[in-house]
């Protein structure tokens, strides 16, 4: 039973950082007052530029920079889209998200059939052969822990740092942010890239590292779920690190009953973070002054210089 439930907590860390890296990066966007709907086509395309790098380079940390790189460049196109070109946010982000899942597929044909190199097994001297919490705990791969001090430093930033201050402003009042002299459209487009960035990062964790393999639309709704993340948390890194782990855990919940053989049928196992998503933001929505007082208060508004 002790092992069972070491394995599980393992692997509800391990798909918890695709949900908090992506999370983070969505989280930087709406901080600056930006809605982002196209997460899911940007993790995509993220996650066959991630592959196809690690396929023919063998190197993770060039995957992982190489989805940083497309996520980045799709959000910058998006950033100019509704930044510059005042188009609706929401509009545009469905728009990015269905393109990338297209040309995902399109792209990821070569490498439907293809296998990534064995991976090392990662594991912290002296604490991964703890009873329980090593197996648990510290035998994870770099990026799991990398994702924990994103959320620290990304706290920090936000609410330590006279830049991340600006940010926030951005996100609250646009307007008296320009007043004061800050180059508004500039923050918003280098958080709309942040985010894009980080969004990739966790696309590449995905197929390089979670499943590895590429299988084209293997995102599966998680670019949708990290939306729902930031609103669950209020817009809080730590919180999308917890709400992150526990639609990790609903997740290998699913396969973890599977494997026993409960007698649940497993098209419902198969919706259960789907389901828990709808759950968390319906109790959510039950309180729209909780929302209210959280949400940075141009989100997803345009800003006009001048007007």
């Amino acid at each position: 039973m002790d092992e069972t439930l070491s394995l599980l907590l393992a692997a509800t860390l391990n798909a918890g950082t695709v949900l908090a890296l992506a999370g983070l990066g969505l989280l930087i966007n709406e901080r600056a007052g930006i809605v982002n709907l196209g997460a899911e086509g940007m993790m995509l395309v993220a996650a066959v530029a991630g592959f196809a790098t690690s396929v023919h380079t063998g190197n993770d940390w060039l995957a992982f920079g190489a989805g940083a790189v497309a996520g980045a460049a799709m959000a910058a196109v998006f950033g100019l889209l509704v930044i510059w070109l005042n188009t609706n946010q929401y509009a545009s982000g469905l728009a990015l998200s269905l393109f990338g899942s297209g040309f995902s597929a399109f792209v990821g044909l070569p490498y439907t059939q293809e296998k990534l190199a064995d991976r090392p097994h990662f594991a912290i001297p002296g604490l991964a052969d703890i009873p329980f919490i090593g197996p648990a705990l510290f035998r994870h791969h770099p990026m799991v822990y990398i994702a924990i001090a994103l959320t620290v430093a990304l706290a920090w930033f936000l609410y330590r740092s006279r830049a991340g201050l600006v940010l926030r402003a951005v996100g609250e009042s646009p307007e008296s942010a320009h007043a004061l002299g800050y180059p508004v459209r500039r923050i918003r487009l280098l958080a709309v890239v942040a985010g894009g960035a980080l969004c990739g990062v966790g696309g590449a964790y995905l197929s390089v590292i979670y499943t590895p393999l590429w299988v084209e639309g293997m995102v599966a709704g998680k670019g949708w779920i990290a939306l729902a993340l930031t609103t669950f948390a209020t817009w809080r890194p730590a919180r999308v690190l917890l709400g992150a782990y526990l639609f990790g855990g609903v997740t290998m919940l699913q396969f973890q009953l599977q494997g026993q053989g409960v007698e649940i049928a497993s098209q419902f196992l198969t919706m259960l973070p789907y389901l828990a998503t709808i759950v968390v933001l319906v109790l959510i929505s039950r309180n729209p002054a909780w929302i209210k007082i959280n949400m940075p208060a141009s989100l997803g508004k345009p800003f006009f210089p001048g007007s």
